[in-house]
């Protein structure tokens, strides 16, 4: 059992409840930069039969930021215990877990931790590791990632406001990457320096075949951040997984076509 610290665990991660009360829980977890806003049009389409959870990792959005501790999350198994304590203050089983870009590994980490809490993961964007490495196909140079890190730590809102737009990869749509810049520089810069160092460095390819819970990977047509060669690792390392190509674009779908996104997790739920 995971043992929390004194913090109340609700509001350390922003809790959020809504739909009935006794449906199946179904667990919406946030990318880098973001917050729990960033499902506010797919959460609403389980509302009707489904126990709905958000919350926001620590750092993020209305978190307790008291509860940010620099060596506890230097790595994401900080979050994934996190995430394990929502689970058991709020007494879930069966649990849905959606994880977008970062969050997708963040639940693999604890649906491996304790599989008996999770009945099935949605992994939205997933990547294991960003860096290509040998025939493993990431999408960066380990120097593209460096430069990244480097114009982030130089200027984090200017690299808000460039990398934004490019990150939601629909130019036609300027006002999605214009929230999507807004949700940057509402973050602590500190705590987004970290957290992009851990995320776009991590390496969690041999936690996948580890995994045991029914899955499913949703997977942008186009996306630079993780590209469809990474969804098609991801599908072939976690055993009895589903591979579904959405039509939308970009990193954030859940952004730029939410009623997609909702359709292909109910379609997948049964």
């Amino acid at each position: 059992m995971i043992s929390a610290d004194t913090t109340d665990v609700r509001r350390r991660n922003n809790v959020h409840e809504s739909g009935d009360p006794a449906g199946r829980p179904i667990v919406f977890a946030h990318g880098f930069g973001c917050s729990q806003e960033a499902w506010r049009l797919v959460a609403p389409q389980f509302t009707d039969v489904y126990r709905v959870i958000l919350f926001d990792h620590v750092g993020a959005g209305g978190s307790d930021l008291d509860a940010y501790d620099r060596s506890k999350y230097d790595a994401l198994h900080g979050y994934a215990d996190d995430l394990l304590e929502v689970l058991e203050e709020l007494d879930l089983h069966d649990v849905v877990f959606v994880g977008h870009s970062v969050s997708s590994m963040i639940g693999v980490l604890a649906a491996n931790t304790d599989p008996s809490r999770f009945g099935a993961l949605v992994l939205v964007g997933p990547s294991p590791r960003y860096v290509n490495d040998g025939d493993y196909v990431g999408g960066f140079e380990q120097a593209d990632i460096d430069g990244l890190l480097d114009s982030l730590d130089i200027n984090y809102l200017g690299w808000s406001a460039t990398m934004a737009p490019v990150i939601m990869g629909n130019p036609g749509r300027p006002e999605l990457g214009d929230e999507l810049t807004t949700m940057f520089c509402r973050v602590d810069p500190d705590v987004a320096r970290q957290f992009a160092r851990v995320t776009f460095l991590s390496d969690n390819r041999r936690d996948l075949a580890l995994v045991t819970v029914p899955t499913l990977i949703l997977q942008s047509s186009d996306d630079v951040i993780a590209p469809l060669a990474v969804g098609e690792f991801v599908h072939e390392q976690i055993p009895g997984s589903t591979l579904v190509v959405l039509e939308s674009t970009g990193h954030i779908p859940n952004l730029s076509g939410p009623a997609e996104l909702g359709a292909a997790i109910r379609a997948f739920l049964g």
